[in-house]
């Protein structure tokens, strides 16, 4: 499990400061989601997305106690968060990070795939996302 939270103004000032940062964290899907409506909440959507990425590499990591990392660097945009019709987030992994996640559940002898569960919830100036790695290990 992974947890992070975001100060939604101080993230609008590491943006105002490094624009480009927009562009190197996001897909494209992630900033027309933000965009959406008038985009006035623009930073605050951006603000819970990145909390879940955060948050997504928090749990990964927490999967992964005792070892060394599976990636010295990670491109935060391998790690999507993707709504579904009703608004509801689901984290997409891409590239390196899907591999990795992948040969998790085969390092740990797990059942099936490994599967991602998040949650972002906003309130006053933070935001905030906890994401959920689960898979059912095979019977010993």
């Amino acid at each position: 499990m992974g947890l992070d939270v975001v100060d939604v103004a101080g993230f609008e000032q590491r943006l105002e400061a490094d624009p480009a940062l927009v562009d190197a964290t996001f897909t494209p899907g992630e900033r027309a989601d933000a965009d959406f409506g008038d985009g006035a909440d623009r930073v605050r959507r951006l603000a819970g997305r990145f909390a879940a990425k955060q948050a997504f590499l928090k749990a990964w990591s927490a999967s992964r106690y005792g070892r060394p990392p599976a990636l010295t660097r990670v491109d935060l945009r391998a790690i999507e968060v993707r709504l579904d019709g009703q608004g509801r987030p689901a984290i997409v992994l891409h590239g390196e990070v899907a591999e990795e996640v992948a040969a998790l559940g085969v390092q740990l002898e797990l059942r099936g795939d490994v599967a991602t569960h998040v949650s972002i919830s906003h309130d006053g100036g933070i935001a905030a996302a906890v994401v959920l790695l689960s898979a059912t290990p095979l019977a010993g």
